[in-house]
């Protein structure tokens, strides 16, 4: 699959068993393109909490809707989009889980992972999309 570098697309179930084949894909991608350990750790990171924040705040957990996600390569940037099939969410009001009254709180991670961990993240149909990039020249 990641042979047909510089560019791969996926689908897989709302299931969280899916994540397995985030990470198998990941890791054939940096075989491929020889990542660093810490990029790799931080894409690893940063696509296993997009992928599983489509499948469970997203998709619901539904069986039968799927997470798409693609890889593009271009020149020096590695960008991964993310999309569910839900209805989004407000992405600008995302509680900051390193204030104090959610140091506490087990959910709401995920989101500041990504955007501490990824070189660019934007995104799109009201939360529903998201586009992670990284810079592989740092």
């Amino acid at each position: 699959m990641i042979a047909q570098l510089p560019r791969f697309e996926i689908q897989v179930p709302s299931s969280p068993e899916s994540i397995a084949i985030v990470d198998n894909l990941v890791e054939q991608l940096s075989d491929e393109i020889n990542l660093g350990e810490e990029m790799l750790g931080n894409m690893l990171i940063s696509l296993t909490e997009a992928v599983n924040n489509a499948i469970i705040h997203g998709n619901k957990l539904d069986k039968q809707k799927m997470v798409d996600i693609k890889m593009e390569l271009h020149n020096d940037t590695l960008r991964f989009i993310v999309h569910d099939e839900g209805l989004g969410f407000d992405f600008n009001h995302v509680p900051d889980p390193t204030q104090q009254e959610n140091i506490e709180k087990v959910e709401g991670r995920g989101i500041y992972l990504i955007r501490h961990l990824a070189d660019d993240v934007k995104y799109s149909d009201n939360g529903a999309t998201l586009e992670i990039q990284f810079n592989l020249k740092k």
